[in-house]
C-alpha cells in the first residue's frame, strides 16, 4: 500500500507534467499564431504572440527539471505531451486576428487554471521549491491573459 507522501508525490508530478504539456502545446499554438497573423494589427499582435512564445518555452526547461528533481520521469514525445495536455489543437492557418487572441487568452486561462493544480500538488506534497518556483509562473501567465484581455477591448 502506498504512503500518503507516496501519493502527493505522484500527484505532483502528474500536475507538472500536465503543466510541461500545456507549455509546449501553447508555445506550439502561440507560434503558430504569431507565423500566421494578418490584418491591420499585423505589426503588434505578431511581435505580442511571438513574446508570449519565448515566455511559454522559456519555462519548459524548468518545468521538465523539476519532474527530473523529483526522481521522476518527464513527458518524452510528442504522443505523451498530446495525451497530457488540456490545450486544444488549432491547425487553421486563416483565422481573424480577434480569434486567435480570443483563443490564447483562454487557452492561458485554462494553463492558469493547471498551475494552480501545480501549486495545491506542490503543498500538499511538501515540495516548497515547486510551490515558490510556480507563484512566478503563474504572475506570468496572468500577465498573459491580461495583455490578451486588454488588446479584446
Amino acid at each position: 500500500m502506498a504512503k500518503s507522501g507516496d501519493n502527493s508525490k505522484k500527484a505532483l508530478i502528474g500536475a507538472l507534467n500536465g503543466a510541461l504539456a500545456d507549455h509546449i502545446a501553447l508555445y506550439i499554438k502561440t507560434k503558430s499564431f504569431h507565423w500566421h497573423v494578418a490584418g491591420p494589427r499585423f505589426r503588434d499582435l505578431h511581435l505580442l504572440f511571438d513574446e508570449q512564445a519565448k515566455e511559454l518555452v522559456g519555462l519548459v526547461d524548468l518545468i521538465g527539471e523539476r519532474v527530473r528533481k523529483n526522481d521522476a520521469a518527464t513527458l518524452t514525445s510528442v504522443g505523451s505531451v498530446a495525451k497530457a495536455t488540456r490545450i486544444k489543437d488549432q491547425d487553421s492557418t486563416g483565422m481573424k486576428a480577434d480569434k486567435m487572441v480570443a483563443e490564447l487568452r483562454d487557452d492561458n486561462v485554462a494553463l492558469l487554471g493547471r498551475l494552480r493544480e501545480v501549486k495545491e500538488a506542490a503543498e500538499q506534497a511538501g515540495d516548497f521549491a515547486t510551490s515558490g518556483l510556480v507563484d512566478g509562473w503563474i504572475d506570468v501567465a496572468e500577465q498573459r491573459v491580461w495583455f490578451l484581455s486588454e488588446t479584446l477591448k
